[in-house]
Parts: structure tokens; C-alpha cells; sequence
């Protein structure tokens, strides 16, 4: 059974910065394709960014250049590095496996930009 704990999030400014954090666990992580999701309140769950296990990226077009995502297989660990903070990245936030079957969801970290 694969578990993910997301953590890191929280209340920041416009234009701040986060990062935040997926410890994986049960699973041979750096064989995994793994993506960062979100999903803001009343809307769907989004890719906002994915990471291969042999480290290419790809980003959602309304964060790329300001949203870098990493992965360190020593600790089964993925980033988000979260720049230049805007109101809509207002969302829980999610790891999880690029593509279905996905493991089971984690409780995301929430993150809030505001003024």
C-alpha cells in the first residue's frame, strides 16, 4: 500500500513562496512517474505538474515559470517549489502517480494566498 503525506502549505501573500513536500512511502519511488495535483474549492482536481523517473518535467501552462517540481529518490521525497504566488493557486494541493491506476490520495496541504 502506497502512502503519500504532503505537507508545507499555508497562508502567504501574493507574489510569496512556498515549498512543498510528498513523502512517499511503499513503493519503489524512483521507478515512479510522479505529479503534483490541485484542486481549488468547486472546481476539479488539475496536473499541475509531473516529474518522470527520468527527471523530465512538464508544467501546467498557468504555472510554468513559476512552479518548479523536484524529487530526491535517496529520501522518496517530491517538491513544488511555489514562486510569485497569485490569489488563484489558492487550492489543496496533491501528490500522486502521473497516471492512473493512482495510489490512494493523501489529505493534500492547503495553500492560501492572500492579502
Amino acid at each position: 500500500q502506497v502512502q503519500l503525506v504532503e505537507s508545507g502549505g499555508g497562508l502567504v501573500q501574493p507574489g510569496g513562496s512556498l515549498r512543498l513536500s510528498c513523502a512517499a512511502s511503499g513503493t519503489i519511488f524512483a521507478f515512479v512517474n510522479m505529479g503534483w495535483y490541485r484542486q481549488a474549492p468547486g472546481k476539479e482536481r488539475e496536473l499541475v505538474a509531473s516529474i518522470t523517473a527520468g527527471l523530465t518535467t512538464n508544467y501546467a501552462d498557468s504555472v510554468k515559470g513559476r512552479f518548479t517540481i523536484s524529487r530526491d529518490n535517496a529520501k522518496n521525497t517530491l517538491y513544488l517549489q511555489i514562486n510569485s504566488l497569485k490569489p488563484e493557486d489558492t487550492a489543496v494541493y496533491y501528490c500522486n502517480k502521473y497516471s492512473i491506476p493512482y495510489s490512494s490520495w493523501g489529505q493534500g496541504t492547503q495553500v492560501t494566498v492572500s492579502s
